[in-house]
């Protein structure tokens, strides 16, 4: 993943208003689908997202401190269990399994990194999400 990039990225939209929905999410990378490839191709690609995110959430550590650091695990029982999560943490906590999250000082901006993966044979993305919305 090029830094430079998700930096940039980081930057433009912590300060881009919030649409109706009151969040954005942005995918820094996505990796090609895993159809007919072997499990190992699966683990490096995995391997290599989070090593992504964690060199990013590096640098933004620099700028806002070390992240929480968020399972959303108990999230997504909590939301198939039939209790109404906001989003977009009731989303994200069916793909993304953990994220980096940070508050920006001085707002009620929050700013998380997260690898998402939908399903085995689908791709991995590296996501950016901005929002208000205080974590569950």
């Amino acid at each position: 993943m090029d830094i430079a990039h998700g930096l940039a990225t980081v930057d433009l939209l912590s300060v881009r208003e919030l649409p109706a929905e009151g969040y954005l999410v942005a995918e820094l990378q996505t990796s090609g689908d895993f159809h007919g490839e072997d499990c190992s191709a699966w683990e490096e690609t995995e391997e290599q997202y989070e090593a992504d995110r964690d060199g990013l959430s590096e640098r933004l550590t620099g700028r806002w401190g070390l992240p929480h650091l968020v399972s959303l695990a108990s999230t997504l029982e909590r939301s198939m269990a039939g209790e109404d999560i906001p989003e977009p943490w009731a989303s994200l906590s069916g793909h993304v399994p953990d994220l980096h999250l940070w508050q920006l000082p001085g707002t009620p901006r929050w700013i998380a990194l997260g690898v998402s993966q939908w399903d085995a044979e689908l791709p991995f993305q590296l996501l950016l999400v901005v929002t208000e919305t205080d974590p569950p």
